[in-house]
């Protein structure tokens, strides 16, 4: 259709990146096909259009139930009558009653949002099964979690979506408090530290509005889904108001002042969240909140040929009476097991500070900053870190560590741990204002203080060392003088049988060495055996050392020592290792521009090789970035190009459509076409994407063919182009239009599309010399002498 195209999007690339992720997680193709069906059930599940037939909605259309049908896997028929009724247990019996318009609409949605929301579940299992540790051995690692959420949602029209998002806000809010400015001046009260206590704002209140039991607004929302009666949004705004409208932070516009009546509508409820105030619009919220996907709905998925399907609606879940749980609870659940998995972890926050509503750069909207500042908590958790304590440890964990600075303390302190603490900053000559000594820690005010004493220590260890070495000498020259002494005398007792023994040793050793080397050199040639084994395994290592010291020095050396027969194949496998060591050495010292250059042969290689007789010759020569100076272009081609970037130029002949004559002019290739030059005008254009393809003769001539569109207007026909570097050319004209396997090599002629439709045809024949002109049957024949090289 009429899509739009954005430039930085590439659908095609995109999907291949899809499909690959797919297949990392161990989808095959089947599971692929069955997961596109489905979400093409969704958009088709919507074109389904109901009709009245006496009071009773109807299906409009087959077609759109045939397509539906095909992609969930399941019975036309029994689709139909699902999405048009709705099966009621009474006594025991089964029976089908008639939807009306309201209502099966009403299922058609619910079942396009049930499968939807399940596969989606179903894919995030799948994949975090795929990514989870196959060894349980990884599961007692440590790991460093990220949880990245969206802030508060406050837009022009407030639903049960942004309700969600935001008091998952509330509750995170809520962990950083208790985390952080509650749970460090409750140490300070817990220690028997007195300090001027820091107020600050606990939004636990509006925790409790949203998810109190009974009484709170998931709670009034649920009863209100799952009571029996004309239950609408409206009902559960007005339930709302009985129930938590005296609280100081709900307001609706029946409960409002004037003043406040004017900023909200007459369907919505206002909480006043720690971040500033939201209106919420109770219109959709029933519906978001309740699963009404019909049982009979469910037991028709249950059928499914689909294997995806199967497992998003099991049968074990038509057995279950229970209603289902609401989208809040179910919301309400999932928040509540982060929160405990939060709480066990040691969670650091990053709070990120939006400068402006507008999104736009080097705008400081002080109001707005000052106002997340403020209900962020960051000035008090300011003033919390200011007024406290920059160090606390235990009594015992202090002592231990410092006690050496006091004499009294060290080396071993008698008494109670805390009477040794106070002496020892007694000692250390600590000013009241400095410390504070609570029940079991000691709490150190300013970092200056603890960094003294630090230095103080490290002083102190030098003397401690000296005199722990001086002691230590002493013992351990007069033990190391006693061990001497005695290992002396046994020493000279022993070590004559010692050395005679050895002797005994090595005579045997070396006869036994000698035997085998012998008998293996005799059984050489058969199978290994006990007999040659030892004498192989000495002509391997010999074979190797040699190798070692002979090894070729770079990759054009082919020199390699002769192996031993039955080294044959391990020697060929170490010379194509020691090969592929070489080049990959060699690799890595290539510089960008030359690895640019190598990637260029590469690609004409893979185009040319063994195709074309003139490729052989120009291996040797460098690709060039252009073949035309600056002063070669004229300032007016370049200003009509404008802002697109000139990746190559050369200079071409170009020979008419009508009578082939030849005329000299410039090609360039810029970033997304192919421009024809003549002097100070732009001839021709060729957008990359409108070239069709790339023909060039297998002889060593110069000349190639532009395929363009027949039917474009803004072309002429096929563009006939004669390049004395057309190795090159083509090269650069593959890798800037990405169309590296576009360019058609052929033999004896190239068909061409002339304007109006007409055909042409250039004859290529080898001769002695390069001839180009008109035949007389109206062809171009190209006369190009034929080259030995390939």
């Amino acid at each position: 259709g009429n899509c739009p195209k954005v430039s930085s999007i590439n659908d095609r690339s995109d999907w291949k990146v899809v499909r690959k992720a797919l297949s990392v997680i161990g989808f095959n193709e089947d599971d692929v096909e069955e997961l596109l069906n489905i979400i093409a059930s969704v958009l088709h599940v919507g074109n389904v259009q109901y009709g009245a037939e006496d009071g009773n909605a109807c299906i409009t259309s087959d077609t759109q139930i045939k397509y539906l049908s095909r992609l969930l896997g399941v019975n036309g028929t029994v689709l139909t009558e699902a999405l048009t009724h709705k099966k009621i247990i009474a006594k025991g019996e089964e029976l089908m009653s008639p939807l009306n318009l309201e209502q099966a609409s009403s299922a058609r949605d619910a079942l396009a949002k049930a499968v939807y929301g399940r596969t989606f579940t179903w894919l995030v299992n799948k994949i975090n099964a795929s990514l989870a540790y196959a060894d349980d051995s990884y599961k007692n690692y440590s790991v460093i979690g990220l949880l990245d959420i969206y802030g508060f949602e406050v837009f022009q029209h407030n639903s049960f979506e942004q309700f969600c998002i935001n008091y998952c806000n509330e509750k995170l809010q809520q962990l950083f408090i208790e985390l952080t400015l509650k749970s460090e001046q409750e140490e300070y009260e817990a220690e028997g530290i007195t300090w001027e206590p820091v107020q600050y704002f606990n939004n636990k209140i509006i925790c409790d509005l949203v998810e109190e039991k009974f009484k709170g607004i998931i709670s009034i929302l649920d009863e209100e889904c799952l009571r029996p009666g004309d239950a609408s949004d409206i009902t559960f705004l007005e339930k709302l108001e009985n129930s938590v409208g005296g609280h100081p932070h709900f307001v609706t516009h029946k409960l409002a002042d004037a003043k406040t009546r004017k900023l909200m509508g007459r369907e919505e409820f206002r909480l006043l969240h720690y971040a500033g105030e939201v209106n919420y619009n109770v219109n959709g919220f029933l519906d978001k909140n309740n699963d009404l996907l019909f049982r009979n709905l469910k037991e028709v998925m249950c059928m499914s040929e689909n294997k995806i399907l199967n497992q998003c609606f099991n049968r074990e879940e038509l057995s279950d009476k229970k209603r289902p749980d609401t989208a809040a609870t179910q919301f309400k659940a999932s928040l509540a097991k982060l929160m405990e998995i939060l709480m066990s972890k040691e969670p650091s926050y990053v709070r990120c500070i939006k400068p402006n509503d507008s999104k736009q750069a080097v705008r400081f909207d002080e109001v707005l900053i000052r106002h997340q500042v403020k209900y962020l908590g960051l000035m008090e958790n300011l003033r919390v870190r200011r007024a406290g304590f920059a160090y606390r440890r235990r009594y015992e964990v202090f002592l231990q560590r410092y006690k050496s600075l006091c004499p009294d303390t060290w080396p071993t302190w008698q008494g109670k741990q805390a009477d040794g603490v106070a002496t020892l900053v007694k000692h250390l000559g600590y000013k009241p204002e400095e410390y504070k000594l609570g029940r079991s820690k000691i709490f150190i005010r300013f970092p200056k203080t603890l960094f003294s004493t630090e230095e103080a220590l490290e002083t102190r260890k030098h003397s401690i060392a000296t005199k722990l070495q001086a002691g230590w000498r002493g013992y351990s020259q007069r033990s190391k003088y006693q061990k001497l002494r005695t290992a002396a005398i046994s020493i000279q007792a022993w070590w004559r049988g010692i050395l005679a023994r050895r002797r005994a040793i090595r005579r045997r050793q070396a006869a036994d060495t000698i035997r085998r080397f012998i008998k293996g050199f005799i059984y050489r040639h058969k199978d290994r055996c006990p007999e040659n084994e030892y004498f192989l395994d000495y002509v391997r290592y010999s074979f190797l050392m040699k190798l070692h010291r002979n090894l070729p020095k770079n990759v054009l050396d082919k020199s390699w020592p002769t192996p031993p027969a039955a080294l044959t194949e391990a020697s060929e496998h170490l010379r194509k290792l020691s090969m592929q060591n070489m080049v990959w050495s060699y690799c890595k010292k290539i510089s960008p521009e030359w690895k640019h250059q190598l990637e260029q042969k590469m690609i004409a290689s893979e185009i040319f090789k063994d195709k074309k007789d003139n490729y052989p010759q120009s291996v040797p020569k460098l690709f060039v970035s252009t073949r035309l100076n600056g002063e070669d272009l004229n300032p007016k081609v370049l200003q009509a190009l404008g802002t697109e970037k000139m990746k190559y130029a050369v200079p071409v002949t170009k020979y008419d459509r009508k009578g082939y004559k030849a005329r000299p002019r410039q090609l360039l290739l810029t970033s997304s076409s192919a421009v024809i030059v003549e002097e100070t005008k732009l001839k021709q254009r060729i957008d990359y994407g409108d070239l069709k393809g790339i023909s060039v003769s297998s002889l060593s001539d110069g000349l190639f063919v532009l395929h363009v569109p027949s039917d474009d207007n803004k072309q002429k026909g096929d563009v006939v182009l004669q390049s004395d570097h057309v190795i090159e050319t083509l090269t650069k004209i593959a890798i800037c239009s990405d169309k590296i396997h576009s360019i058609n090599i052929n033999q004896g002629s190239i068909k061409l599309t002339l304007a109006q439709g007409k055909e042409g045809i250039i004859d290529f024949t080898p001769g002695s010399e390069l001839l180009v002109a008109k035949a007389k049957n109206g062809h171009l024949s190209v006369t190009a002498p034929r080259l030995n090289s390939r």
